[in-house]
This record gives structure tokens, C-alpha cells and sequence, in this order.
């Protein structure tokens, strides 16, 4: 076997395995997606939240001193639970719809500016919530020697009213919940502050402490949820999906997952100042930010007794004085993974959003994307003008390969001959081969590294299209109307396809028979498994193809024209 067949086997055999696992990861992903959002759809916005049982409410932190326990956690008195509770209360700015549970924390979170789908833009996506077996829950409060929380029982809260809602022109929401325990003195504010087109939530603990002796606490915030259906996953485990589970920052990796496996196998733990913890799903995350500045926290993960896992910080205790007082703060976000809100909300929150192991491209990539967009105001035509950059970068190398390619084909009928000649003698042709190879100055891997060029090129920016919310449901023109998702009338797979085909007809074609029919094949077999690809992901690779094409033709025609003279 010479050295351009070699070649040519090693490119069909790379597209061949990339677009399998490419298939295999965008249906795995279509299909959980699509039976994840039409539950969320049949899901009514709830009413009113019953108090969960006690058995839910397992898993509360200890103290930072103490190491944790799901049994016991000291300083809970009988005394806790006040006259009126915020169960039920609605909060409402432009971007985001909670309600509370009986203890002030969002058991139901929704965004407004992100739909389910393009076809019920009425019904904002869920991320927490609680129903059918399925729990997501945001929560937080006091632990400590003298804490609120714990021996599997809560604090209650009151609330003033029954909604809250960011009233238009104004710039922030401030919603207080107030428990006092009249007996010790004790009032505590837990104050959320929102801003409009913000989906990062200010938690304030403001405890005032009226009684005779000082009083121990620790703020704590938590993300409890049930493995469930996500996004990405699948039954047999093949090709890149995106990530679901837990999520910390730590010292050694600036982002490290641990997900429901591994906390099923053992608890996660760790101590170090600031950081943050985060739980994953495809296009967005909630996340809990702790104020801490030099402090030391205690982050840790876990698998519960009933199913779900539960990731959690625990602030080191304070003591507030007799009549003295003490704030406790984190923020809580619940949205899109947008990457600049995320890194200015904490160094390497932004990492969630994750491009795989060709970060490197992926990330310059998106950046250039997303300044193209700025500049057009289309993520369509952003595509566009990314492959041509892409181009214009590597034109030194893709005009080399043409030029060998249509050197190839200039002296295709002596190839030809030399198979004629020693079509009984595989060594001899390979021999007489490279010897033409070397007199003409032709590289026969050269007609190859256009595609390979592009293959890292290409997969990077799959992963761009899979991870950036900034894609999801983003129009291009037309009948496309979601990048992210495949073309409904097939009409981008179908065009790439005829430009592949047409591609090859300024290759000169394999020597071997059999190697020139399957390189027939090849557009049929990408165009069938580009239907199922992202519109936005084959609109790249359209352009790519017609711009290949047009560079292929003008230096074939150079070095025709050339020759003739």
C-alpha cells in the first residue's frame, strides 16, 4: 500500500469515527432534551409549596468546627417556628420568577427570558423545582452552637406580603423575611436583593441579637438535587455529552467535577477561602457564591439516604454579642451559563462552560464569534465570517495542499500508466510512484490536510454550538430559526452535501477502484449524518466547502494556465 493510500484510509477512518461520536452525542442529546423540556412544559406554575416532609429535610451542615453529620446538629430550639411563614411567596423581576418555600428559599426558580423552546416562548424554563419524585432546591440558613437549623428541622420565615415584583424603571428588588424568637431575643432578616437583568440573587442574614448572651452562628448555602433525566445523558454511555452534576473551585483545579458516581462512592470535601459551588446541566447552572474574603469555608458534596446529592459551603461561625449585631452574606445564581456575567460573578465560574479537552480552540473561537455578532448581529452570518477568518488563517497551508492536488491531477494519466505497467507488482508501482512523487515535487498527503486542518477546527466549534447559551434558540435566516438546533427541512445537510460531491470532482481521483468508490460514498454517508447535526454547525461546513472550493478552483486554474504557456 503506498503512501497515498495510507493516506487517504487515515483520513476517511478519522471522519468516519468523528462523526459517530459526534452523531451519537447530538441524537443522545436531541432526544433527553426534547422529553426533559415537554415535561417542564406540562408543569404548571405552582400555587402554593407544601412544606416537604421530614425525611427531605435531612442532610443540613453542621458547624465549620465540627465535622459533618446527617444526624444530629446542636442549637435548634423548640422555640423556632414563628406566627406566619413565607410558603408560597412569589418574587418577580424581568429575567426571573421564584417562589419560596416555608423556610425563604427558592423551591421553584424559572427564567423569563429564556423559553422552553421556540414553540411555546410563553413558558419560561425551570430549573428548580420540586414535583414527581424529581427534587432541585436552592437552600440556606444558620447553623452553628447556637444555629437555627438542623436536627433535620428549619426555622420558618414571615414575609409582608404575598408577591414581590420589580416594578418597571426600577433598577433593583429587595424582598425581607423576617424570623423573631421572642423568647431569646433573637431577629433575623434574610433579605434576597435581585437587579433587574441580573440572575445572580444577594442573600443577606441580617441577626440582630436582643437576649443576655452571645450567640454562635454560621451562614450555609446548599444545592439539593435528584440525578434525574438530563440533558446529554444516555443509556450506553458513547460519544461527548455535556456535563450534569456538581461542580467546586479549588486551589489544584480551578474547576473540578464531582458527580453523582463519585459521591456515591465517597463524600467530597475540602477548606480553602472564597470559591464556589455549582450545579451543572446542559446551558445552565445554579450557583452558590459565598462573601467570605480571607476566610476559610468548608465546601463539601454527598450523596442523601433518599436519592438526591446534595453540594453545600458552610461559612466559619461569628459570634454576635449581647444586643449586638452581624451580617452573613453569599449570592445564589440561577441561569444561563454566560460566560462574562459567570467570571465576573467569580474567578473561574466560568469554566462550567465546558468545551472539552480543545478548550484552547474552543475558547478563542467563541470570542471571535461573539465579537463577530456585535458586529453583524447574527449568529448566522457570525458563522460566515468565523470560516472565512478561519480561512484566510490557514491559506498558506491550504493553497500548498491544492497546489499538490492539482499536481496530482495534472499527472494523473502517467499514474495511470504506472498502474498499467505494474499492475502484477505492488512493490515496483510503489517504487515508481514515489519516485514521480519526488521528481514532480508532489506531496501525496497533501490533498488530505485541508480536512485535517479542519477537523480540530470543527470539533471545537461543535462544542462552541453544544455549550454557549448564547446559541440556543439564536436565528439565523429564514427557516433557521435555532442554531443549535438540526435545519427542518434539511436543507443546509442537503446543499453540503452537493458541494462535498462537487468538491471531489477537482480531485483527481484514487488510483485504486475500490478507494475511488467509497470517496463516492462520502458525501452521501456525511450528508445523512449531517442531518442530524446543529444548523449552525453545518452552516460552517457549507461555507467552509463553498470557500474550499473557490481557492481550489482559482490556484487549479493558475497552475492550468501556467502550464500552458
Amino acid at each position: 500500500m503506498n503512501v497515498n493510500e495510507i493516506a487517504r484510509y487515515g483520513l476517511m477512518a478519522a471522519m468516519a469515527v468523528l462523526a459517530y461520536f459526534m452523531l451519537l452525542a447530538w441524537n443522545e442529546d436531541s432526544a433527553q432534551r426534547q422529553a426533559s423540556e415537554q415535561s417542564v412544559v406540562a408543569t404548571p406554575l405552582p400555587s402554593t409549596l407544601s412544606r416537604p416532609a421530614e425525611a427531605a429535610e435531612d442532610g443540613l451542615p453542621t458547624a465549620f468546627e465540627a465535622e459533618p453529620s446527617a444526624d444530629e446538629i446542636p442549637g435548634l430550639g423548640a422555640s423556632l417556628v414563628p406566627s406566619a411563614a413565607t410558603e408560597g411567596v412569589l418574587i418577580e423581576t424581568d429575567v426571573l420568577r421564584l417562589r419560596l418555600d416555608a423556610f425563604g428559599d427558592p423551591a421553584y426558580a424559572a427564567l423569563r427570558d429564556h423559553p422552553v423552546s421556540l414553540e411555546a416562548t410563553d413558558q419560561p424554563f425551570v430549573i428548580l423545582e420540586q414535583r414527581g419524585g424529581f427534587t432541585y432546591l436552592a437552600r440556606s440558613g444558620l447553623v452553628g452552637t447556637d444555629g437555627l437549623d438542623g436536627a433535620g428541622r428549619r426555622a420558618r420565615f414571615s414575609a409582608s406580603q404575598e408577591a414581590f415584583r420589580l416594578a418597571p424603571g426600577t433598577a433593583a428588588l429587595e424582598v425581607p423575611l423576617v424570623y423573631e424568637d421572642l423568647e431569646s431575643g433573637l431577629r433575623v432578616e434574610k433579605r434576597y436583593t435581585l437587579t433587574r437583568g441580573d440572575h445572580a440573587i444577594r442573600l443577606t442574614y441580617h441577626v440582630e441579637n436582643g437576649g443576655a448572651a452571645p450567640r454562635s452562628l454560621a451562614l450555609y448555602g446548599q444545592l439539593k438535587r435528584s440525578p434525574g433525566l438530563a440533558p446529554g445523558q444516555s443509556e450506553n454511555g458513547m460519544g461527548p455529552r455535556s456535563y450534569v452534576g456538581a461542580a467546586f473551585t479549588t486551589a489544584e483545579s480551578r474547576y473540578e467535577k464531582v458527580d453523582f458516581d463519585d459521591l456515591d462512592d465517597a463524600p467530597f470535601s475540602l477548606s480553602q477561602p472564597g470559591g464556589w459551588l455549582a450545579m451543572l446541566q446542559h446551558y445552565f447552572l445554579a450557583a452558590w457564591v459565598p462573601s467570605a474574603g480571607d476566610q476559610t469555608l468548608r465546601y463539601s458534596g454527598r450523596a442523601l439516604g433518599d436519592g438526591t446529592y446534595v453540594a453545600e459551603f458552610v461559612q466559619p461561625q461569628v459570634t454576635v454579642p449581647a444586643g449586638g449585631a452581624a451580617d452573613f452574606e453569599a449570592s445564589l445564581y440561577v441561569g444561563p451559563k454566560a460566560q462574562a456575567r459567570l467570571e465576573a460573578l467569580a474567578p473561574n465560574l466560568s469554566l462550567t462552560v465546558d468545551y472539552g479537552f480543545l478548550w484552547w480552540i474552543a475558547v478563542p473561537l467563541f470570542q471571535l464569534l461573539e465579537l463577530l455578532n456585535h458586529l453583524v448581529h447574527n449568529w448566522g452570518l457570525a458563522i460566515v465570517l468565523l470560516t472565512l477568518t478561519v480561512k484566510l488563517l490557514l491559506y498558506p497551508l491550504s493553497a500548498a495542499a491544492y497546489r499538490s492536488m492539482a499536481n496530482m491531477k495534472k499527472f494523473a494519466p502517467e499514474m495511470r500508466r504506472l498502474q498499467e505497467l505494474h499492475s502484477d507488482n505492488r512493490q515496483k508501482l510503489s517504487e515508481e510512484m514515489m519516485a514521480l512523487y519526488k521528481k514532480e515535487k508532489i506531496n501525496p498527503m497533501g490533498g488530505c490536510l485541508p480536512m485535517l486542518l479542519q477537523m480540530p477546527v470543527f470539533l471545537a466549534l461543535y462544542w462552541v454550538l453544544y455549550e454557549s447559551v448564547e446559541l440556543r434558540q439564536a436565528p439565523f435566516l429564514f427557516w433557521i430559526q435555532d442554531l443549535a438546533a438540526i435545519d427542518p427541512y434539511f436543507v443546509l445537510p442537503l446543499l453540503m452535501g452537493a458541494t462535498m460531491f462537487f468538491q471531489q470532482t477537482l480531485n483527481p481521483p484514487p488510483p485504486d477502484p475500490m478507494q475511488a468508490r467509497v470517496m463516492k460514498l462520502m458525501p452521501v454517508m456525511f450528508t445523512a449524518l449531517f442531518l442530524f447535526f446543529p444548523s449552525g454547525l453545518v452552516l460552517y461546513w457549507l461555507t467552509n466547502n463553498v470557500l474550499s472550493i473557490a481557492q481550489q478552483w482559482w490556484i487549479t486554474r493558475q497552475i492550468e494556465a501556467a502550464a500552458s504557456r
